[in-house]
Formats: C-alpha cells, structure tokens, sequence
C-alpha cells in the first residue's frame, strides 16, 4: 500500500465534505444481502465487477481489496450489525488525491425484500474532491449495476 490515511469514524458518513449516496430495491431480504456483504467478502468479485479480489483480514476485523486498474484498499470493518448496515474505513491505499474514506451499506426492509442505500463518504484536495463529484454518474450506474447482479446471484442460490 501506498500510503496512510487519516483515521475517521463512522460518524464520518454524515459529514464527509463528498457524501454520495446511492439507492435501490431488490428482492433478496437483508439477511442474505448482509450475509453477502459482511461474512461472503470473497465473493464480492462475483457480483461488484469492479472488485477483482476481496479477502477478509485480522480475524475479520479488516479486508483486503483490490479494483480493477490496480487500485488497492486495506480497510477496518466499523460497523457490521447483521441485516441492518455493514461500514468499513480505508486505512490505506494507492488511490490518488483521497485522504479520507468511509463506506456505508444500509439495509432496510422493503416488503419482502431490501432497499440497500450506499454512501461513499471521502475526503481530499479539491481536485480530488470535484473528480469524485463529477465521477458520481458512473459511480453510480458501477452501484446499480453491482446490487443489480447480487441480487440475481442471492436468487439463484435460493434456488
């Protein structure tokens, strides 16, 4: 890893100078989403195409990823409260510009499925910060398109 980053907690979500937040309904319930999310961390690269390895660490109280175009992330879990949210912090990384980063997942029951929100809550220089802004479309499409995929995995296990 490249560098460090400064230490946030998840309180950061809520104040984070770049807060994108992201949302959709699909029909797996929130144990299972969760269960894909905070206890299935390899299997992150079957259902999030951007992800290409993903490996939990220190007893499960950290991961290892790694994107597609080489960027790397070590990351503390800070918050994993089964069928409700999972958030983890970014300690280090070979990402450009980025000094801070949170993510959130929350999960909440829709009918009988889940609506899953994703805040990507970070912080930088200015130009880091007007990149992320104008990056939040694909941002965004890369989000539907991953819980879209994981939904349609969770369905096939069921089956």
């Amino acid at each position: 890893m490249a560098r460090q980053l400064s230490p946030v907690g998840l309180d950061f979500v809520t104040h984070a100078p770049v807060r994108l937040v992201f949302a959709r309904e699909i029909i797996a319930p929130p144990s299972a989403v969760f269960a894909a999310l905070a206890e299935d961390v390899a299997g992150w690269p079957q259902w999030f195409k951007a992800v290409r390895m993903a490996r939990p660490t220190d007893g499960g109280a950290g991961r290892e990823v790694r994107l597609a175009g080489g960027i790397r992330f070590a990351e503390t879990i800070l918050a994993a409260d089964p069928d409700e949210r999972y958030a983890y912090r970014v300690d280090r990384t070979n990402a450009p510009g980025v000094r801070q980063l949170v993510e959130e997942w929350r999960l909440t029951p829709a009918g009988t499925g889940t609506r899953v929100r994703w805040t990507f809550a970070a912080d930088g220089p200015a130009a880091f910060r007007l990149v992320l802004r104008a990056a939040r479309p694909g941002i965004g499409r890369s989000f539907r398109s991953a819980v879209v995929a994981l939904d349609r995995r969770l369905a096939a296990a069921r089956t």
